[in-house]
């Protein structure tokens, strides 16, 4: 359904921002899942629209490079603010990590 493609497009940016940073800083990433989640609401016209998503991001890291859960939140804000798609929506999106 619609609601699910999108919340799809942005789990996919969001990773794609992130595995980025994560290759920058030179960490490998062995797996990368998402359940991302849209909800869908009223907007403040009355309208019926994603009102959130929640991102869900579950990553497994290999080698003797392994970032802490800090970096690994700084990672994922970094990840939020340059995610294009998030940057083009008025959608609240929450991203809540599986450690």
């Amino acid at each position: 359904n619609p609601e699910e493609a999108f919340a799809a497009s942005l789990a996919s940016c969001h990773m794609l921002t992130f595995l980025a940073i994560a290759s920058m800083k030179k960490y490998m990433v062995a797996s990368y899942e998402d359940n991302a989640v849209a909800i869908l609401g009223k907007n403040e016209k009355l309208k019926v629209a994603v009102t959130t998503v929640y991102l869900r991001p579950n990553i497994i890291f290999k080698g003797e490079n392994i970032p802490e859960k800090t970096t690994i939140d700084e990672m994922h804000h970094r990840a939020h603010q340059e995610c294009f798609i998030s940057n083009s929506v008025l959608t609240e999106i929450i991203v809540e990590p599986v450690y």
